[in-house]
């Protein structure tokens, strides 16, 4: 880091976060350890907001309903840089970091096995170092910090957009973990309608009188059954995803009331409402052939993720001057244990920065900051914490989360999100240049939210899922609170 073409800002911004690198990792371990489902992130919130809190950000929680959702402000006038970022867990993904093998912190409890606890660390830390140097160096603008619950449930940012959140943003930075570091543009992830379909019928007594009930489930089954037939006119980009939430308590009772939950997707916006609509069809279809009745309610809508050339530019420079962490013989011999032990291919850690070589290729995953990327010019960039061959949601990607890797690999991210941010904070022909290619790549779409416009955050998911675990989980929680110097 001793490069003289470093301006002074971003090496004070380097300088702190190394300064602070057992701070940004005690952040990530205090999230791990909490391991809180989606919607349900209160002590991963609290800790987020009270360290910004702490640094004279000024916080608004509970932000578009979210109750463990935030907004923290810095500065004044413009630009305005916008950071977010998600920091749930999910279900059954207790794994003991630093561990070799499936094991579990508390058995069957939630957990980290892909890494918004990072991402947490990254989030709080790149805005606290970015902050202070804009302090010092008398950088003008406002800084708006994020925190966006229940990713994993693809939810609440089309919430943020929807209510006005993004409507003075100039550019938009979303740190995610990965095994690379790297940055990128064009069309990354996939559009997304999260929705539940519910059934309403008539309880009967099932073996001596079922002719007077009204099946609900009947109806379920039916629905997936419709949807099963209705693959074969889907095309080749659609998926359809379910879960049963509401089957029924016992079987000698018709069920009068069920529920099934569907993700639907396509690589665009359209293609994901054309397959939700399509759905309402046969679900129609399957309360006529039930004399049930039905009703949707949709907890999300996402428009694809997609990357401004502009802003991944000015992030991959700044990915290039850092490079990637320098890993220890020890980092590298667990890496190769839990690549071995989950048969994925032995080859240790990446060492150098993943080149920027063209456009995205699009997956069919998604994420809830799509709407943020067809709003303002923004960049989903990652942040080598992770092990490369370790796929998401599995116990291999859970091993690294609180360890040295991740936290190299934060402080790696934490610095190319605050630099990029300085590069725009102090360059308006840069913000401006963002802004003309950003009008160019989206041509002629108009972003209108897929969200219904009174949708309301379901504010009690995951609650009952998680409360039983809470005192498990409380006996791991790291008392120590972090405290930047």
């Amino acid at each position: 880091m001793a490069t003289p073409n470093i301006p002074d800002a971003k090496r004070f911004v380097f300088d702190f976060l190394d300064r602070n690198a057992r701070t940004v990792g005690l952040i990530g371990d205090s999230v791990f350890h909490f391991a809180e489902l989606g919607m349900q992130e209160y002590e991963s919130a609290k800790l987020m907001t009270d360290a910004l809190e702490a640094e004279e950000f000024k916080v608004t929680r509970g932000l578009s309903g979210f109750p463990t959702g935030f907004l923290a402000t810095y500065g004044s006038g413009g630009p305005v840089i916008a950071l977010h970022t998600e920091y749930d867990a999910n279900p059954e993904n207790s794994q003991a970091a630093g561990v070799a093998e499936p094991k579990a912190i508390v058995e069957g409890a939630p957990g980290h096995c892909e890494g918004h606890n990072v991402n947490a660390a990254v989030l709080v830390s790149g805005a606290i170092a970015l902050k202070r140097a804009m302090a010092k160096h008398g950088i003008k603008g406002t800084l708006k910090v994020f925190g966006a619950p229940a990713e994993e449930l693809v939810l609440c940012r089309p919430y943020y957009v929807r209510d006005g959140h993004f409507d003075d943003v100039d550019i938009a930075l979303h740190p995610h973990i990965g095994a690379e570091f790297r940055a990128g543009y064009g069309l990354q992830q996939s559009a997304l309608v999260s929705a539940v379909f519910n059934f309403v019928g008539e309880s009967a007594h099932a073996g001596t009188a079922p002719w007077k009930g009204r099946d609900a489930l009947d109806a379920v089954v039916l629905m997936d059954m419709g949807m099963a037939q209705y693959r074969e006119h889907m095309t080749p980009t659609m998926r359809a995803q379910r879960t049963i939430t509401n089957g029924g308590r016992q079987p000698n009772v018709i069920p009068k009331t069920a529920a099934i939950w569907w993700y639907f997707r396509d690589p665009s916006a359209e293609g994901a409402l054309r397959l939700f609509e399509q759905a309402k069809k046969i679900a129609q279809g399957a309360a006529l052939m039930t004399n049930t009745e039905w009703s949707v309610d949709v907890l999300s809508a996402v428009w694809p993720t997609r990357g401004n050339r502009t802003v991944a530019e000015t992030v991959q420079r700044n990915i290039e001057l850092i490079g990637m962490p320098d890993w220890s013989a020890e980092e590298e011999a667990l890496a190769k244990a839990v690549q071995t032990k989950a048969g994925a291919k032995d080859e240790g850690l990446p060492h150098s920065v993943t080149v920027m070589k063209g456009p995205s290729q699009q997956k069919a995953s998604a994420n809830d900051g799509g709407d943020v990327s067809w709003k303002v010019p923004m960049v989903k960039f990652y942040f080598p914490s992770n092990i490369p061959g370790c796929s998401a949601h599995h116990w291999s990607a859970g091993v690294s989360l609180a360890t040295s890797i991740a936290h190299k690999g934060a402080v790696a991210g934490a610095k190319a999100m605050a630099a990029a941010a300085l590069d725009f904070f102090t360059d308006p022909a840069k913000v401006a240049e963002a802004q003309a290619t950003f009008k160019e790549e989206i041509g002629d779409i108009v972003y209108r939210p897929l969200l219904p416009p009174d949708q309301v955050p379901p504010v009690e998911l995951n609650r009952a899922q998680m409360e039983p675990w809470r005192p498990k989980l409380a006996e791991h929680h790291i008392k120590e609170k972090p405290v930047f110097a």
